[in-house]
């Protein structure tokens, strides 16, 4: 995929065009506490941490939260929000983790496995920071299990470009078990509606996904337009919801 630079433009619209509410929180907190061990409190690290839409209800639900970013941008969007006692935002990346060995129990990664360049290093360094039997969640798109989300089809290349930006499953799994990881777990979520089609319109204009990275301009500009006119049609239903991925990996 052609990477993204978040300290350039996505850090001033992330946070809207990527908002998650009340009831996805819920979902998806649900969808981690199946898979985490059961003892609480856990020391968490939220990895790719981004404007920091998940790190206070992980540390909400299981315990104080490291949240690693490498862009600076995005950063301080999230420590421009409300103060967690039990959150901490700080740089660096998955191939160096600014945590002690053996210092957490789980590490969420969530849709940013795929902007991990060194993949082999990103394994080491999860490996080292998490504690025996430590869990990555890690939800991410793969190229042969892949969400269809209803507006994708409107696009030039729409499925074709996205799914082209995530490896097939069984390559992210043996990245993993060649190292000594097992897979722990895998299901697929399917997260509540997150608003009308008009309001999933105004998020996507946004143009924060990773897949108008991958477009060109004129792409995303005639996917824009024809899903504005689908939606006209029908601009106040909700929009429809689709299954996501989560895979879990268990260390040592």
């Amino acid at each position: 995929m052609k990477p993204i630079d978040y300290d350039k433009v996505q850090y001033k619209d992330y946070a809207r065009g990527r908002a998650v509410n009340a009831e996805q929180l819920r979902v998806w907190v649900d969808a981690f506490a199946a898979v985490l061990p059961e003892g609480r409190p856990l020391d968490g690290l939220d990895l790719g941490s981004g404007t920091g839409r998940f790190t206070p209800a992980l540390a909400d639900a299981f315990g104080p939260v490291t949240g690693v970013e490498p862009s600076v941008r995005m950063r301080e969007v999230a420590l421009g929000g409300p103060p967690h006692p039990g959150v901490r935002y700080v740089a660096g990346a998955a191939e160096a983790i600014p945590l002690a060995s053996g210092s957490v129990d789980y590490a969420l990664m969530f849709l940013s496995w795929h902007h991990v360049p060194d993949k082999a290093a990103a394994v080491r360094e999860l490996g080292r920071v998490l504690r025996p039997g430590g869990r990555l969640l890690l939800r991410g798109n793969f190229r042969d299990h892949h969400p269809r989300p209803w507006w994708l089809e409107h696009f030039p290349r729409g499925y074709e470009a996205d799914a082209a930006i995530f490896q097939p499953l069984h390559e992210v799994v043996e990245t993993f078990t060649s190292r000594g990881w097992r897979v722990h777990d895998f299901r697929t979520v399917t997260e509540p509606s997150g608003g009308t089609r008009a309001a999933m319109l105004g998020r996507l204009r946004l143009g924060t996904l990773s897949l108008f990275g991958q477009l060109s301009a004129s792409e995303a500009e005639v996917g824009l337009a024809r899903l504005e006119a689908a939606v006209a049609a029908d601009p106040d239903s909700p929009s429809p919801t689709f299954a996501e991925p989560l895979l879990t990996l268990q260390v040592g």
